[in-house]
Formats: C-alpha cells, structure tokens, sequence
C-alpha cells in the first residue's frame, strides 16, 4: 500500500515537474520571438528613417546619430545599470528573463544590422515606417511583458510600477518614453522628426496593452439548467478547474424555483467551459458576457500598497474560490 501511495506520488511530482518545464520553456521562447519582432521593428523601420522610439534604444538611437556607436554596445551597457536596480525589487526571476531577453535583443540588433546595413524599406514614405516598425515594436514588447519578460529599460520601469498600482504599462512607458523621444531633437534638429516619435510612442503603447491584456480577458457565465450539478462537477473537476457559485433564483413568468451557475473564466477557456455544458446539457440557458478587473485566487493579483500589519480576521485562502 506505502508502495502504491509512493509511486503515485512520484507520478504526480514527475508530472507537475514537466508542467513546469514546458511553462519555463516556452516563457523562453516567446520572449525570443518577441525580441526578434521589436529588433526587427527597430533597425529595419526606426532607424533608417531617424525616428526615435523610447527606453534605452531610444537613447541608444540618439547616441547612434550623434557618434555613430554602435547601438547594441550602448543598448547592452545602459541595460546593465538598470538591471542591477531592478534585482532587488522585481526579483531574480524576473531579472533572469530579462537578462535573457536584453541578451537576445542585442544579438538579434546586431544580426539585422548585418543582414540590413542599409534598408530601403518604405525609406521615403516615414510616416508608414512609423505606424509599422511601431506594431512590431509593440507585439516585441507585449511578448516579452505577457511571459514575465522584457527588452530592459522603461519596461523595467513600468514592471515596477506595475507591480504596486493598476496602471497601464502602456501609459507608464508612454510617459517615460516621451522626454527621451523630446531629446532626439538636440541631434535631429527636425521637429517633424520628433512629432513622428511621439506617434511611434502612442502605437507602441496600445498594441503593447492589446497584447498583455489579451491573455487576461475573463468572461462571466450564467447558468440555467437542471442538471446544475454536473455542469458544476465537470467544469471544477476538469481544465480549466474553475470554481462555480450556486444562487437560488424564481423565474418571474413561470414562478419556478431554480438554481444559477455562476462561474468566471478565463476568455479563452470560454470554448471549453461551452463544451462541458453543451456535453451534459444541450438545453441550458446560458449568458456570456465580459468583466474587467477580475482579481483573486485564480486570477490577477491585487495591485494595491499593503500595510505591514494585517487586517484582523481576513482569511488565508488557497486555489480557486468557489461557494
């Protein structure tokens, strides 16, 4: 019997291991494929047409036409110093993935300016370089944020921030961004020049936002259905385990006692969640409708400043809340 429980256990730790392997994994690669995408977006479009993005390639740019330093040198440099401020306050997970992603974003630079000495892309048509080299830039960035990552500076800003208030990364490096992109102009001497930056930075921070948020979107689900009880047992027992609530309700015109299902999800575990109820009960009577701001066991954390001393009485609790 102690044999039995000892290999299901191994069995059990050999596949939460694996689970968290696979996750680690593909923070990884996303974050690789991101870094390409801001690169990319960066040498090809930005630089070639002397717009100015934000963070430290911002200045990196501005270092560039004013000396002509490489910019994955003075990219890879300034990096370094703000890392080294966000090891204590972010934390060494955090830290490592953006190491990795500022390491990767510098090899990536340095490929494409090898590949494109000098891009021709949309070379006199700037405003069209602007608005795409900035969708690039913003699905880079939204990558590297959405898997605990990130290209280094005003990310690691807005990271911080972040991380204690509910605000926008997007506005947070939108304003960040914007006085390095002003300080292009000491070099550029084009007002034109900067006025493209600010639009660059605007684009950035709304895909930026459409990215992260895109894996955050919940729904709410209402339930009506008599077999309640197995839609229940089914959506807690099986991906995605979310927890439901179980209300009793009175339809109005028939004046019968029923019971609502109450569950929230994740937006795209929605597919599922209709399939559990479609399997068991054809003809439930089910509402889908979206929320914002959905925090908890589960879900997103609470951004708020805590006090050191705890509030009296508030119960610890563990996995996904379910009445």
């Amino acid at each position: 019997m102690q044999k039995q429980n000892r290999s299901q256990l191994t069995a059990k730790m050999t596949a939460v291991n694996k689970k968290a392997i696979y996750r680690e994994l593909t923070d990884y690669v996303m974050i690789g494929i991101g870094m390409a995408f801001y690169s990319l977006g960066w040498v090809a479009f930005y630089l070639p047409n002397h717009i100015t993005t934000g963070g430290v390639a911002g200045l990196s740019s501005i270092i560039f036409w004013g000396t002509h330093t490489p910019v994955q040198f003075t990219y890879f440099g300034m990096n370094l110093i703000l890392l080294a401020i966000a090891l204590k306050v972010l934390g060494f997970k955090f830290c490592l993935k953006t190491i990795y992603g500022v390491t990767m974003m510098t090899m990536f630079v340095w490929l494409f300016r090898q590949l494109f000495p000098n891009p021709t892309i949309l070379r006199d048509e700037p405003f069209m370089a602007c608005i795409i080299g900035s969708c690039f830039c913003g699905i880079g960035l939204g990558f590297g944020l959405s898997y605990h990552g990130s290209s280094g500076g005003s990310d690691i800003v807005a990271a911080i921030i972040n991380k204690y208030r509910d605000i926008s990364l997007g506005r947070v490096i939108l304003l960040v961004d914007m006085i390095i992109v002003s300080l292009s102009y000491l070099v550029l001497k084009s007002w034109e020049q900067v006025i493209y930056g600010y639009v660059g930075l605007i684009v950035v921070s709304f895909v930026l936002d459409q990215v992260v948020n895109m894996g955050k979107r919940s729904v709410q689900f209402l339930i009506i259905s008599e077999r309640y009880e197995e839609i229940c047992q089914r959506i807690t027992s099986t991906p995605p385990h979310r927890g439901c609530t179980i209300i009793d309700a009175t339809g109005y015109y028939s004046g019968n006692h029923l019971k609502l299902v109450v569950l929230v999800t994740k937006q795209r575990e929605a597919s599922q969640v209709y399939s559990m109820i479609d399997e068991i009960d054809p003809h439930a009577f089910v509402t889908q409708s979206s929320v914002s701001g959905v925090y908890g066991n589960g879900f997103d954390k609470f951004k708020v400043k805590r006090s050191k001393k705890r509030v009296d009485g508030a119960p610890k609790t563990n996995g996904t809340t379910a009445v």
